[in-house]
């Protein structure tokens, strides 16, 4: 009888005895669900492959893919052969996904790890045997950091109950995090340098003993995202196990690259399994209370959230309107009292009603022209301000009532350019010590590694044009008696780094893979921890992705080798949006006699109303990663392609929407628009 590999996996052992041989005891298995973060896994697993090699014993690592269209499925089996990979044709979250491959684990232990996590090469060595030395563990975590190397305080938890959770969401817990009573939810007053017991450990490294697991059951699949690993704890401690927080390793973790910390929906998602753990293990009156104050607390943060994007997003475009309005009331100041035309002050209805009109116009017709992007150009205000001007003047001879000064209008237009400049000339000064607005910011970046490897870290950042002066490079080891002549670019050694940084005035390291180990790597983070901060990025081995983040509350970012995408320039952007609210606005008063003509006609109407909102874009990227958060995309460019034989390959998709994300331009999208006309109500 032939059994493949993964039929092993998922039979009992004892139905085929004849085959325990072939099935080598199993000391770790290694479970990682991934979506859309190819770059992030790529680096992951090769941090994996090192610490498995430092173990010593068997190990099997599983990849669970939740239905990723950003080639992630592709890596893993070009790159890491070994890895068993399970490939789901949705995403069922984060428990069910976890689960799958729990079912088939072997190991003495397993662990959950995230995909956006670096471990140290003595991770899986250290922690395997801090189990094997204590039976009575359970779980274990680690200590987490972040990309800037700082420690990262939910790598030690305690149980959420009401008054732990009430101290958290109402602020008490960050005013007092040292407090025995306000800072039980990340234990602070216990050291991150020292070993402890804790109630809670992190989903992003958990790693449990197989028979507690078997004892306990899996992850509650009530729990999406967040709130899993807060439950599986709390049962592996009623079970009478023990979950400890390990201080002798450390790991690398991200963050906030599934779902940012910062968004509504985190808010939402996070509270709200906080109210599910509740209503499971609390008594229902206690629960009912506890939910109560959660819920509330869920629509105070999200309006918090809400607020601070608002006001991080508009405060520019703000600044910018009380600058013109008050250059506007001193113009008409001092035109009413030297203009010897002006006999009489104008009505209050001219700063009340006008001016903020005025305004309006000016800043909408500044932000069309280009004002608003990055990097600033003198030319996108004076052409955005002159058009607002004119249109201004032209329809202000259509009403006689509030026909003003035309001066006034052209000298607010002049003002309206001065002030905008200026306010940008000044940020710059205040942010790179400049005036200068045609100049875009570069940032000092010195590369931790090789020459070889220095070098192909230039050629990324050139082909994926970022704005960064590389400085030179640094040796990860001793130069003592490899060259007579040093090359010129090489800066010194690791050992100097400190001063490297100082006399240069570096913003930013690269260390490549290849050359350090990520103990090596996350050492020096720590070590050089300082301020202002310095951005710490990683070159994994073989890999063409640059990874780094800027703190524990910012998503990860990547530089990758790859072609310029004239779809996500800002003026094709806004275009872009323009185009969808006219076609839509369109479509909805032709609507009675179009939907006929539609395969689905609720989901016609709903994609017109759907894309108006900004949640849906007619036209746009299914199967390929975009750079960037996008709306949903109703069509692809793929849509219009019609094969004679077999459907299109995913990866035939994926470089039809990169060739139209390439070459982009409005009038694309109404071609495709047309072509795929009855597929508008499509909704999957």
């Amino acid at each position: 009888m032939q059994v493949s590999r993964t039929d092993r996996l998922c039979l009992p052992f004892a139905a085929f005895p004849a085959l325990l041989p072939v099935l080598p005891a199993v000391t770790l298995s290694v479970v990682i669900v991934n979506y859309n973060v190819c770059y992030f896994l790529e680096q992951a697993l090769l941090s994996v492959r090192r610490a498995v090699e430092k173990l010593g014993r068997p190990v099997e690592v599983f990849v669970v893919d939740n239905n990723s269209v950003d080639g992630s499925v592709q890596m893993v089996r070009s790159r890491f052969p070994e890895v068993i990979l399970l490939e789901n044709k949705d995403n069922p979250g984060f428990s069910r996904a976890n689960n799958q491959a729990l079912r088939q684990a072997r190991g003495q232990y397993v662990l959950l790890l995230n995909p956006d996590t670096v471990v140290e090469e003595d991770t899986f060595r250290l922690c395997c045997e801090f189990m094997d030395e204590h039976p009575q563990a359970g779980g274990l975590g680690v200590k987490m950091l972040d990309g800037q190397g700082t420690f990262l305080p939910e790598s030690k938890r305690g149980l959420p109950t009401p008054w732990v959770a009430f101290y958290k969401i109402f602020g008490l817990a960050k005013l007092f995090p040292k407090s025995r009573r306000f800072g039980r939810y990340h234990l602070g007053y216990l050291s991150p340098e020292q070993t402890h017991e804790i109630e809670v450990l992190s989903g992003a490294f958990m790693l449990m003993r197989k028979t507690a697991l078997d004892q306990v059951g899996l992850l509650d699949e009530d729990y999406f995202m967040y709130g899993e690993d807060i439950d599986l704890s709390y049962r592996l401690t009623q079970g009478g196990w023990k979950n400890y927080y390990f201080a002798g390793t450390r790991i690398i973790h991200y963050k906030g690259e599934s779902t940012k910390r910062t968004s509504v929906n985190y808010v939402f998602v996070f509270y709200r399994a906080m109210v599910i753990f509740a209503r499971k293990h609390f008594a229902p009156g206690r629960a009912g209370a506890f939910s109560f104050l959660i819920n509330l607390a869920i629509w105070l943060r999200a309006g918090a959230a809400v607020a601070q994007r608002l006001v991080v997003q508009a405060a520019p475009v703000l600044l910018d309107a009380g600058l013109l309005y008050g250059g506007m009331y001193f113009l008409k100041t001092y035109w009413e009292q030297n203009h010897r035309y002006v006999r009489e002050p104008y009505p209050e209805p001219y700063m009340a009603v006008v001016v903020p009109v005025y305004v309006a116009v000016w800043l909408l017709s500044a932000f069309f022209s280009g004002a608003y992007d990055q990097p600033t150009r003198v030319s996108r205000i004076v052409r955005g301000i002159f058009v607002g001007t004119v249109l201004i003047s032209a329809f202000s001879n259509f009403l006689d009532a509030w026909r003003f000064s035309k001066a006034l209008i052209v000298l607010g237009g002049a003002w309206a350019v001065a002030a905008l400049s200026l306010r940008r000339a000044a940020a710059n000064f205040l942010r790179y010590r400049t005036f200068s607005l045609t100049a875009e910011y570069q940032k000092n970046v010195a590369i931790v590694g090789s020459a070889e490897e220095a070098q192909r870290v230039r050629y990324l950042l050139e082909h994926a044009a970022v704005p960064a002066r590389v400085i030179g490079y640094i040796e990860p080891g001793t130069t003592a008696g490899k060259a007579a002549t040093p090359a010129d670019d090489l800066l010194g050694e690791v050992r100097q780094l400190d001063d490297i940084i100082r006399i240069y005035d570096l913003n930013e390291l690269i260390f490549c893979g290849r050359d350090l180990s990520a103990s090596q790597i996350i050492g020096l983070m720590v070590e050089l921890h300082r301020q202002p901060p310095v951005a710490y990025k990683i070159l994994p081995q073989g890999s063409e992705y640059i990874i780094g983040s800027s703190g524990k509350d910012s998503p990860g970012d990547y530089y990758a080798l790859d072609i310029s995408l004239n779809l996500f320039r800002p003026a094709q952007v806004r275009t872009k949006r323009l185009l969808d609210i006219a076609v839509s606005l369109v479509l909805l008063l032709a609507a009675p006699v179009v939907v006929w003509a539609q395969r689905r006609k609720g989901g016609f109407l709903r994609n017109c109303l759907r894309v108006l909102a900004g949640s849906r874009t007619w036209v746009g990227l299914r199967h390929a990663t975009a750079p960037r958060r996008l709306a949903r995309a109703v069509l692809s460019a793929a849509d219009a392609a019609q094969p004679t034989s077999a459907p299109l390959t995913e990866a035939t998709r994926r470089r039809l929407e990169l060739l139209y994300a390439k070459d982009y331009e409005p009038g694309t999208d109404v071609r495709l628009l047309l072509r795929c006309f009855r597929g508008l109500g499509r909704e999957e």
